[in-house]
């Protein structure tokens, strides 16, 4: 077990006080019929959103979303049959998954964009004979 200073201790211990002054969860569901997981905190606001949208929920099911659990002190929501967490601060912040999850997702997003200058570059490449063609691996 690591060894903690009492100045290390004592500003884990402000640091632990001042999550539970914000928003926690205070119970969750999965609502079907909107396709959306759905957070009541104890500020009496419900937050929703498509579990697609969120890291570990991407390819769940409605069977696996049935059961939703809060943990200790609500600053987590916890999916058992996808063994998945969301943290709540960071829920209420929008954030549905960690940094590296949400770049990518907004880098493929990003990707998918049809803009004019995304347009006018496309033909342009195209003038100059496009993409390289894929080609099949031989097999020898």
């Amino acid at each position: 077990m690591a060894d903690f200073s009492a100045e290390e201790f004592a500003a884990a211990k402000t640091r632990g006080r001042a999550r539970l002054q914000g928003p926690r969860a205070e119970s969750a569901h999965y609502d079907a019929g909107r396709n959306r997981v759905v957070v009541r905190l104890t500020s009496g606001v419900e937050i929703g959103f498509p579990p697609e949208s969120a890291q570990g929920l991407v390819d769940a099911t409605p069977r696996d979303l049935a059961v939703i659990e809060v943990e200790e002190f609500g600053l987590g929501i916890h999916f058992p049959r996808l063994d998945a967490d969301l943290y709540v601060p960071a829920l209420v912040e929008g954030m549905l998954g960690s940094k590296a999850w949400m770049a990518a997702r907004l880098g493929a997003s990003g990707g998918r964009q049809r803009t004019p200058a995304k347009s006018a570059a496309s033909r342009e490449n195209g003038k100059r004979g496009g993409r390289p063609r894929k080609t099949a691996p031989t097999s020898g």
